[in-house]
């Protein structure tokens, strides 16, 4: 419940923010690539959003991979989420065409994605393989959203965050410890069977104690008769 009350506290934060940007002027917000001025867009250009279409899409990806990686990694996910974010930023500076403007969360969604992903690949335990298909089962097209595909996507801010969550998952997976393995009560019941199985099995011949032995006597020497020869 806490993972799913903050990851709807940031969406809420999304949707204010999305409903003040026709009072000002978002430009100097949003990241500008290879300007300093546009560094700034490294912190803010998350909160911003060009359209409905492109909050909803962000909202749910938030929503969901949010609480998980929150529910299943919580000490991780909080020391992750700076490395998306800035991640995000960064990768659309860097690599974005100059002139153009980023903005939006989908840095974020994906770093959280690939987070997920490499943290069930790098644990293994039940929870985090859970974790990593859940999310590879609704997010797994995100692999490919990474590289140039649609004009006007910014794939840069993508592959950014990406990067993040990979980075992230590979520093801070042991931050959290392996959830509790529910026990079912089939297995209680193969032990006892093999507990009786052990039980009821007849020793080997070997393991058999003696406890009556033959007294040894000396054998009595035949008497050897002798036959007439044949005619």
């Amino acid at each position: 419940m806490r993972a799913l009350n903050i990851s709807l506290g940031f969406v809420l934060a999304l949707i204010l923010a999305y409903s003040a940007q026709a009072s000002f002027d978002w430009s100097p917000f949003a990241v500008a690539p290879h300007d300093m001025r546009g560094l700034l867009g490294v912190l803010t250009a998350p909160l911003l959003h060009g359209s409905v279409e492109h909050i909803v899409a962000n909202a749910s990806s938030l929503l969901i991979l949010g609480t998980l990686a929150g529910s299943v990694y919580p000490r991780a996910t909080a020391w992750s989420l700076p490395f998306l974010w800035i991640g995000s930023g960064l990768g659309a500076w860097l690599l974005g065409d100059a002139g153009s403007h980023h903005l939006g969360a989908s840095g974020v969604t994906h770093g959280l994605m690939f987070l997920l992903f490499v943290l069930g690949l790098l644990r293994r335990d039940r929870a985090a393989i859970a974790a990593g298909m859940i999310a590879f089962f609704f997010y797994g097209g995100m692999l490919l959203t990474v590289l140039p595909h649609e004009a006007g996507i910014s794939w840069q801010s993508h592959l950014g965050g990406a990067l993040g969550g990979v980075i992230a998952a590979l520093l801070f997976r042991r931050l959290d410890p392996a959830l509790p393995r529910k026990r079912y009560s089939w297995e209680d019941e193969e032990e006892t069977l093999a507990a009786m199985d052990d039980e009821l099995e007849p020793p080997a011949p070997r393991e058999v104690p003696v406890l009556w032995q033959r007294a040894q006597q000396e054998e009595e020497r035949g008497v050897v008769l002798k036959f007439p020869p044949r005619e």
